[in-house]
């Protein structure tokens, strides 16, 4: 990886030690009120959410808003203060991502976020594209439905996302354009 992120010019971030990630303010948090953030994503002028859909042990599902997870520090605090809430909760963060981008061309169904073997996999050959991050969780989950049944009750960040004014799980409501290549 590294080889093909100096051929395209690129840089690599470490992420690998607490001096690299800077304290914020989540004023908008009802569990968590400050995170350690990456100093990348921090300074950056945007940013693109690229999560990878897929069955979570406590989260139940791993989409755009989970995905936030990635960009903090300390992630044990979100798993021993209320899991749902906090990752709401990082989602109110000032900087949110002009566009998310859900990779759903083979999705974990069950046994994630690892997996055991290949029949915890399926190939839907998707992708799901919105700036919307309560939206695109709502329609992820929809199609995560087509494999496994998941309440969205059970995924309940998605919930108290729309409760904390960051989209709708109104999927009607909104213009879908649904491109099939």
């Amino acid at each position: 990886i590294a080889d093909a992120v100096k051929k395209a010019g690129g840089i690599i971030m470490p992420a690998n030690d607490e001096k690299y990630f800077k304290d914020v303010a989540i004023p908008g948090g009802i569990k968590l009120k400050s995170a350690k953030i990456h100093e990348a994503l921090v300074e950056a002028d945007a940013w693109i959410n690229v999560p990878v859909l897929k069955n979570h042990g406590g989260a139940k599902m791993t989409c755009a808003m989970k995905n936030y997870m990635g960009i903090v520090w300390d992630r044990r605090y979100f798993h021993q203060n209320d899991l749902q809430q906090c990752i709401a909760d990082i989602c109110t963060w000032q900087k949110r991502p002009v566009l998310n981008i859900v990779d759903a061309y083979r999705i974990m169904h069950q046994n994630g976020p690892q997996g055991k073997s290949l029949s915890d996999v399926a190939t839907l050959k998707s992708l799901i594209v919105s700036p919307n991050i309560v939206a695109i969780d709502t329609a992820a989950l929809s199609l995560f439905n087509q494999v496994k049944k998941l309440d969205i009750e059970a995924v309940s960040h998605i919930g108290r996302g729309e409760a904390n004014h960051l989209g709708t799980t109104d999927l009607k409501s909104l213009n879908i354009k649904r491109i099939k290549i």
